[in-house]
């Protein structure tokens, strides 16, 4: 059944300046619109239970990408698209590239938008896996002020985060500094396109004379929110890529995550695929 549209309100503020005004005025009233790929949805099948939002879609202030030696910062408007067209972003993190190319459609890919992604909150996102790999920062900002919070942390459980209900995400910051590693980034899902993941993995490694020196995994669709394996990582820092560490590992990631069954997938496939990629990561960086 349709979501009836008058019973919606939506404001477009001028100024990010007027926007911050609107959230401090009336905070848990007015909720951001950006790209609306997954708040269309939910309104057409008669399940967007929030009546009131706001576009901050023509906010120049939340738009661009800037470079310098240490961060790559991409403001919460960018789109997966502008993502897959920076060559600096291909260079140095081909894993948030590869999971821009496996977000929807072309046109959600033109619509939908990084900032979108992080506050929809959902642990089958695509992007989140990429971001905690590469230890992300993201900017917070309100007429109190400006904060920057490791995105590691920022989800505190399914659907929700750390921000204040009178904040806006502004930027999302890459360190660029694992740019040597080795990375991989897996999405699995019904369909090769177009579809909701049942096991997202992203992983970086740095290898130093065959030894695993730093590592970073992380996971999507198999706990409450987004997750990164710190167990695993701890399990693969300082040893060498064996049969009997890869056993080893996937055991720890077996425990350490928590899968549900769904209208998707089941625990035992979830369990099961997280723990092949994790081997096919292994054996991918290894050689």
């Amino acid at each position: 059944m349709r979501s009836h549209i008058p019973s919606y309100e939506l404001r477009i503020p001028g100024s990010l300046s007027e926007a911050l005004a609107l959230l401090a005025r009336e905070p848990e009233v007015w909720h951001p619109f950006a790209g609306g790929t997954d708040l269309m949805v939910l309104l057409e099948a008669g399940k967007l239970s929030h009546k009131q939002f706001f576009s901050v879609a023509g906010l120049d202030d939340l738009r661009g990408i800037e470079m310098n030696a240490d961060y790559i910062t991409l403001g919460a408007l960018t789109t997966y698209t502008e993502i897959r067209n920076q060559d600096a972003l291909q260079q140095d993190f081909p894993l948030l590239i590869a999971a821009a190319k496996e977000t929807g459609s072309i046109a959600t890919q033109n619509r939908g938008t990084l900032g979108g992604n992080i506050m929809n909150a959902s642990p089958a996102a695509d992007t989140p896996p990429a971001l905690l790999v590469y230890d992300a920062e993201i900017e917070l900002i309100s007429q109190r002020g400006v904060r920057w919070l490791p995105y590691q942390g920022f989800h505190t459980g399914y659907k929700k985060t750390r921000i204040a209900p009178d904040e806006l995400l502004r930027a999302v910051r890459l360190p660029r500094r694992i740019k040597q590693w080795r990375q991989y980034y897996r999405k699995v899902g019904t369909r090769k396109a177009q579809a909701i993941s049942k096991v997202c993995f992203a992983g970086a490694a740095l290898i130093n004379n065959g030894v695993i020196e730093d590592v970073r995994l992380a996971l999507g669709s198999v706990a409450p929110i987004v997750q990164r394996a710190m167990k695993t990582e701890d399990t693969l820092r300082g040893k060498r890529i064996r049969s009997e560490i890869i056993l080893e590992a996937k055991e720890i990631l077996a425990r350490e995550i928590a899968p549900i069954d769904d209208i998707r997938s089941t625990v035992h496939y979830r369990l099961r695929v997280a723990q092949n990629l994790l081997g096919e990561f292994l054996s991918q960086i290894a050689q």
